[in-house]
């Protein structure tokens, strides 16, 4: 698939994204409730445990911008911030510099913010040439995109943030741009 058309699919993508359609919106505690894809199958709903969507999270291979081999199985235990992320992606860039001032905020708390670029590792190097984010930054290309959809984005937009706690809980989901007071009380309660 050429630029141009990967570009056209993720515009529509971002467009439906911020329509609505098919929009979830952070989720946790009692008051949520199970998803179903357009398949049937079950998917993860804030507050309940996707052991397998995070542990394969944990487990996949990505590389690390250097393109060293990397997992997140090291933050196994640690409450996690995962951000799905593209530089292509409008919304992502805008949001960067909201999640590197709570990833500082909330790092002396231990709570650790990992971005997955669902992009080619070069325009990943030359984004955060533009904008250091001081958090880690793994590169998935677009098969990120999958482990996302484990994790409940249905509508397979960016962005995508995810926040597990200690225990391998999904406690919230957001697609779309994030609101830094949403995810703060969310981290706060953990």
């Amino acid at each position: 698939m050429n630029t141009k058309a990967t570009l056209a699919i993720a515009s529509l993508v971002v467009v439906a994204a911020a329509l609505g359609i098919g929009v979830r919106q952070w989720r946790g505690g009692a008051a949520s409730r199970p998803v179903a894809d357009a398949r049937g199958a079950s998917v993860p709903e804030a507050g309940v445990p996707a052991s397998d969507a995070v542990a394969q999270l944990l487990d996949t291979p990505l590389q690390d911008v250097a393109g060293k081999p990397k997992t997140l199985a090291p933050y196994k235990g640690h409450v996690l911030v995962v951000n799905f992320w593209a530089s292509w992606c409008g919304p992502c860039v805008a949001e960067m510099p909201q999640l590197v001032r709570l990833h500082d905020t909330y790092a002396r708390k231990g709570i650790q913010f990992v971005g997955i670029g669902v992009d080619s590792q070069q325009n990943i190097q030359n984004f955060l040439k533009k904008l250091p984010v001081d958090y880690p930054i793994l590169v998935s290309g677009f098969g990120g995109a999958d482990l996302a959809r484990s994790l409940g984005n249905t509508a397979g937009a960016l962005p995508f943030t995810v926040v597990i706690d200690a225990n391998g809980v999904v406690r919230s989901t957001k697609l779309g741009q994030v609101a830094p007071a949403e995810l703060s009380k969310t981290l706060d309660a953990l």
